[in-house]
């Protein structure tokens, strides 16, 4: 025997059953709205008030309240209404102050701000100053570093160099050559710590050295392999007999177009005498400060974190053992890096950092 007043009859119709199961089985929506229309498709089978909230685990008078906002206002009264919420507490001034002493001043006792001193100093908590910061990009803690070319033909070079990237020439290779000096052969002191479960590999702080090693490099922009060989030093004999090297490993009736940084031995004049002998050659400067455009400078950093960072060796051969071994396997599955930067963009990029730092 039912008690209580009378509810009014809540009839669907096609459309809204339709769209109400939807939400049911929908695993994106809130969880509230999806509890909604749980309790008016019950409401719509006859479940009574009390049968549904003990169900969908909420009080009667919740049942109640969705099932008439459904009855008045259709699909659009199960959602949610905008909540005024808590009234601002910080000033548009806070934030305005907070802002130019980050970006204008400095400490007396630092080079920059942190989060407590800059909340101490302009009566802020930390947490605030630390939305603030993060909702206006503010890094304070960051520095990046930048050098602009002095290079006076800078222009002319980077299109030059980009040219060769984007629209490589016919019967012809492109390779990126430098080398990476200094490479050394260090051992830890200490074994090294595996990596297990719930801890990381460790390593000791100090190391033994070795001796070093030069890692001369050529990248084949349209395959990707490296031409590689290790030397003791990095002079131009060093230099010249690795392009004899490359000469001798690239295909003898293509032209080759080598992109190089202006280091001096890339331009001892012996160097330049054999490549006036090999007129198939033709070399192609960065400019100045802009090694960034030679694209072995990424495969450098590859080799880098891959196979010496993190190595422990101890002697040089080990470690020339293992560059090489590095650059047989990258070889079987090598791709070539993909050159998106139009000389445009770039020189128009160049021309942003310059604009920024004459107003500064």
């Amino acid at each position: 025997m039912s008690t209580g007043r009378p509810k009014t009859p809540l009839i669907l119709s096609n459309e809204e059953q339709k769209q109400l199961e939807s939400i049911v089985r929908s695993r994106s929506l809130p969880h509230g709205l999806v509890t909604r229309a749980r309790i008016v498709l019950m409401a719509a089978q006859g479940s009574s008030n009390r049968a549904i909230a003990e169900k969908v685990e909420l009080s009667t008078q919740s049942v109640c309240k969705w099932r008439q906002r459904f009855l008045q206002q259709g699909l659009d009264g199960l959602y949610d209404e905008m909540r005024a919420g808590r009234p601002r507490s910080i000033s548009d001034d806070q934030v305005a102050e907070l802002i130019r002493k980050t970006l204008d001043t400095k400490p007396r006792d630092g080079t920059h701000w942190t989060i407590r001193s800059v909340a101490k100093e302009v009566h802020l908590s930390r947490p605030t100053v630390h939305r603030i910061w993060k909702a206006f990009g503010l890094q304070p803690h960051r520095q990046r570093s930048f050098k602009l070319s002095s290079d006076p033909f800078f222009v002319e070079k980077v299109r030059d160099i980009v040219g060769l990237y984007l629209n490589p020439p016919d019967k012809a290779m492109v390779l990126c050559v430098d080398e990476k000096s200094q490479i050394q052969a260090l051992d830890r002191t200490q074994p090294l710590l595996p990596m297990g479960l719930g801890y990381v590999e460790g390593v000791t702080h100090d190391y033994v050295r070795h001796g070093t090693t030069t890692l001369f490099a050529a990248l084949d922009i349209a395959t990707g392999q490296v031409i590689t060989r290790c030397k003791s030093r990095h002079r131009h004999q060093e230099y010249l007999g690795f392009i004899k090297h490359v000469d001798a490993n690239v295909p003898q009736d293509l032209d080759i177009h080598l992109v190089v940084d202006n280091y001096s031995t890339h331009k001892h004049p012996t160097v330049k005498r054999w490549l006036a002998a090999h007129p198939r050659y033709q070399v192609h400067y960065t400019p100045t400060y802009a090694s960034w455009l030679n694209q072995v400078e990424i495969w450098f950093n590859i080799v880098t974190q891959r196979a010496i960072r993190r190595g422990t060796f101890k002697s040089v051969k080990e470690l020339t053992a293992k560059i090489d071994h590095f650059v047989k396997q990258y070889n079987i599955d090598s791709r070539p890096f993909m050159w998106t930067a139009t000389a445009d963009s770039i020189l128009e990029k160049i021309r942003r950092l310059c604009q920024y730092i004459s107003e500064t």
